[in-house]
Formats: structure tokens, sequence, C-alpha cells
């Protein structure tokens, strides 16, 4: 990026990603681990966070999207890359050419990996996923009969690999949420059913970030992990970063744009719902919804300016924010952090996740293209 990194930017601190790699993979000591680095690896940077991974022992990375896993291949990145979300008609030769394993959830899938083969002249990698009762993506248990039925089919002309039967958690970051068993017995049973029928996956995986920290029963052969790998709690119930050996790999920073002082009475930003009590200092964060920083902590936001704890004052806009800082001195250009690692005093992802309303997950993918990422550990 041409911007310098001053106005706002993201520190991505390579070794935590290590780290916190390391940690999960003691967390399932007998699974591979693959790292999830779709929507840009949270936002942190896909390609230098799938590197890290993999330094640290991932075996396998995981995107979203097949155009996500195909930008990882053009990058450079080898060894097992798995993509599941798909559409008719994407990009099916290019990933069977790249050498990706892709998921399919339906009849329409395979039919359509199985022409790329063909037109490809490879025998594709497939991995089925099984609907076990979260209700999105995956095959549901009354059509899995006829998807494995074809996956067979598919294996015996050479057209398909089947790598591997997965599937996905509802409430892995509820500990004790009742859905949690009957997913993995349903798991349990379309697994035993594909492999009845002849499949023989090197992979059965259904460990997302909170599942690989608290349920060891559901680790099978491969654990994925994304949220937890950029040292973030994928749930406040299950324990902060530091409680469950992670680290935050992301912090976000800014300089201060301007420090001045205002008198009592004082309106700050769109709509004033912000009115200074007396004559005080505001100091301009300039950065706003346009780099990620969400609307709806507007008047809640934390950050940290000069040793102390902030909070936004009014309205988050699109390229900026205030806070009042009581009268305390600053001045044009001193650091901001508007959230890191709490172990340092800081603000974190989940702090802010709180003020608005939301999740941690969201706080740090929602980081904008143009908040330029430096890279730290690399």
């Amino acid at each position: 990026m041409n911007e310098t990194a001053t106005r706002v930017y993201a520190e991505i601190d390579l070794d935590a990603v290590r780290d916190n790699v390391r940690a999960l993979r003691e967390r399932a000591p007998r699974s591979e681990l693959m790292a999830v680095v779709k929507a840009n690896a949270y936002g942190h940077g896909a390609v230098e966070c799938a590197r890290a991974a993999q330094q640290a022992g991932a075996t396998w990375l995981g995107t979203a999207t097949p155009d996500e896993a195909l930008a990882l291949r053009a990058a450079g990145l080898e060894g097992r890359i798995m993509c599941w979300l798909w559409t008719p008609g994407g990009p099916w030769r290019e990933a069977v050419e790249a050498d990706l394993d892709v998921s399919v959830s339906g009849m329409w899938a395979l039919d359509e990996v199985r022409e790329a083969a063909r037109a490809a002249g490879r025998t594709a990698r497939v991995q089925l996923k099984a609907d076990t009762g979260l209700g999105r993506n995956g095959c549901q248990p009354a059509d899995w009969e006829d998807l494995v039925g074809a996956a067979v089919a598919a294996e015996a002309e050479g057209t398909v690999k089947v790598t591997g039967v997965w599937s996905h958690f509802a409430c892995a970051d509820e500990p004790g949420h009742p859905s949690i068993k009957l997913q993995l017995d349903a798991f349990r049973e379309m697994l035993a059913h594909a492999e009845k029928e002849g499949i023989d996956p090197e992979v059965r995986h259904m460990a997302n970030s909170p599942a690989t920290l608290t349920l060891p029963e559901s680790h099978f052969d491969l654990v994925r992990p994304g949220l937890a790998v950029y040292g973030v709690s994928p749930a406040p119930e299950i324990g902060t970063p530091a409680q469950l050996g992670l680290r935050p790999a992301m912090t976000l920073k800014a300089s201060l744009a301007l420090v001045k002082t205002v008198p009592a009475g004082h309106g700050v930003s769109y709509g004033h719902h912000y009115v200074t009590g007396g004559e005080t200092t505001l100091a301009l964060v300039p950065a706003g919804y346009a780099d990620g920083i969400p609307r709806h902590a507007s008047g809640a936001g934390p950050v940290l300016v000069g040793g102390r704890i902030r909070h936004v004052a009014g309205r988050v806009a699109m390229d900026q924010f205030v806070v009042d800082l009581d009268g305390d001195r600053a001045r044009a250009g001193d650091e901001v952090v508007i959230f890191g690692d709490a172990e340092r005093g800081e603000p974190s992802a989940e702090d802010w996740a709180q003020a608005a309303h939301t999740i941690a997950y969201e706080i740090v993918t929602r980081i904008g293209g143009r908040v330029p990422r430096v890279y730290l550990g690399g």
C-alpha cells in the first residue's frame, strides 16, 4: 500500500500466530490442524498468516471461497488447501488443477466437480460435508445415502477421490449446549454409513475453534481453528485469550490528528449525542467506520490514549471519531491503541464487541482494506 502507516494501521504479530497454532496443536495432539485463513485471515492477512501457521505445524489451510484458496496457490502456498463455499458455475476446473480439496454438500456440486475433473484430465479431491444440525451448508441426513452413493460411483470412474468427511457445530461456543452431543452422534452415524459404502477418507473433522479448545471428543483426525489462530477467544464463556493460552496477533493503532480545548456545553460529532460537561480537551482519532470501526460502538468504544482508557465521545463517523481526554494533555501524533492485548492493559477486540453488541469475530474481520497491515516477526 502507498499509505504511510501513521493514520491508522494494524500491527500483525506473526510470532503470536505461530505460538497460537502451537498451543492449539497441544490441545489436539493426535489430530492434524487446519488453520482457517478465510476472509483475509479474519482481517489479519491471508498469505502472511498462512505461511506463519504452516511454519508452526499447520498441515492444512482452509478458506471459505475457492477464489481465496486459488489466491493462496498463486502466492506460492503449498500443501493441502480446502475451500467449501461454492455456487453453481464456480471455478471447479481451476480448483482441480490447483490441487485444492473442494467441499461438496449436494448432488449439483458433485456433478460439476466430476465434469471439471474430466475436462482437466485429473482426479478431483473432494470432501463430503454433512449437515448434522447447523442448517447451513452440508447434506441433510435424508439425502446423504444418495450423495454418498454418487461419490462412490465417481471414485470408481476415477474422476473423484473422497479425501474427507466433515461437519460444523452450531453451538460449540456454548459449553453444555444439548445440540453438541446430538450433532456428534449424527456425524458419527453419517460417517459410519459413508465408510460402510466404501468411502475411506483421509480426514474426518468437525472441531472449530471452541471445539478444539473444549471438546476433545470432537477432534477426530483434524481440527479447524479459525479465530483462535489469531489469539482471540471464540467466546467469553470459554475464557479470555490468556486463560486459553493464546495471545492476540492484531493491535490496531492510530495517531492523533488533532488535540484542542473546547468549552463546556460543546457538542461533539454528528447529532451532538455527546456534549461536554465542562471545559475539556478533545482528541481526534483519524479512523472511522470506513476503516472498520463499528458505528454501533459510538459513545462506548474504548481506546488507550496517554496511558488511560478513554471512550468514543459521540458518534463514530466514516473517517474519524473523538475522545474526551478530560483535560489531560496530548499532542497530534500521539499513539492511540484502539484494540490489542488486554494483558498489556489495552482494550481488546472483545471489549469492542461488547461495546458494539456483536462478537469479536466481526471486530477483527471488519478492519478494512485501506488500513495498512504492518507485519512483525516475519
